[in-house]
């Protein structure tokens, strides 16, 4: 175990000297993959930002509970209980009959409202789900119906439905992109290692007249893809930061038009972990490939 730590340390030292040896082609590659990278990025930020932009606009969506007109005192205990217990419910809250007429008596309805005799509005429970799924919503919908004394529940979640198939879309796109930038990538990568082969070739044929093994002289071109991936992942991570840091002051006055209080967000820990990771496998698969090809040439 800590010859294989060592040899890798070796491995990537001298993948680290070669890199700096070689500033600016360091440096206009590292550009290439984080402008590329860039993109699928801050993509999936917008899609995220967006999506949190629209609940803060539209508001949460709300299932309302009309209970029957002879519900008792009783059966609404019982209901706001079940309520209460449901774990998959972000909250409740009840509204009796006769604050729904004053609310539509205060809407402008007064005159229509003066000649009812009595108070046509069933007690009703106002209930926020948990989670914006829209399938949940459904699933919600058909237990609350089965509950007795419940007369009907209203679900008004089509522009959950229209914003869960828009994010899908978008990230599919996003997706699709980081794909073929991907590959992209990883092609720039294989040249580059190419060309570091083709540079270093009396180096690799002197270490095999020593003994040296394949996978020692991989070793250090599989690390030189990875560390560049990294460089170019830094690069992405900056682009992003910078794009968030330039757009936040518009777009939170964009959402003020709106009513609703936004800040664009960048990307957190777990994205900018997975932006480096990924430019680092995008380097060391474009590395791993050119290595097996070019060194097997050089055996033939």
């Amino acid at each position: 175990m800590i010859n294989w730590f060592s040899l890798h340390l070796r491995a990537f030292a001298l993948a680290l000297r070669r890199l700096v040896a070689q500033p600016l082609g360091t440096l206009l590659s590292a550009l290439v993959v984080g402008i590329a990278l860039s993109l699928p990025a801050a993509g999936y930020l917008l899609l995220d930002n967006v999506a949190s932009l629209a609940r803060g606009v539209s508001g949460t969506p709300e299932i309302s509970v009309f209970m029957a007109q002879d519900a008792s005192d009783a059966d609404i205990a019982a209901i706001e209980t079940r309520l209460r217990a449901d774990g998959e419910l972000a909250g409740h809250r009840h509204v009796p009959k006769d604050e729904a007429l004053r609310q539509l008596e205060h809407s402008g309805l007064g005159d229509v409202l003066g000649g009812l005799t009595s108070n046509p509005l069933p007690d009703a429970f106002i209930v926020t789900p948990g989670s914006d799924d829209p399938a949940a919503y459904e699933a919600l919908h058909a237990r609350f119906a089965a509950w007795p004394e419940v007369a009907h529940v209203q679900l008004d979640s089509a522009w959950v439905k229209r914003l869960h198939a828009l994010l899908g879309l978008g990230q599919s796109a996003v997706l699709l992109l980081a794909g073929l930038l991907g590959f992209a990538l990883a092609i720039v990568t294989f040249n580059t290692i190419r060309l570091q082969i083709l540079t270093q070739r009396h180096e690799i044929d002197v270490s095999r007249l020593l003994g040296a093994t394949d996978p020692f002289i991989r070793r250090p071109f599989y690390w030189f893809g990875t560390l560049q991936g990294l460089l170019g992942g830094g690069v992405a991570l900056a682009t992003v930061w910078a794009t968030v840091q330039a757009l936040r002051g518009p777009v939170a006055s964009l959402a003020e038009t709106y009513g609703a209080l936004f800040t664009l967000s960048g990307p957190g820990l777990q994205e900018s972990a997975a932006i480096l990771g990924f430019a680092a496998f995008l380097g060391w698969l474009g590395s791993a490939i050119s290595v097996r090809r070019h060194l097997a040439e050089r055996l033939t």
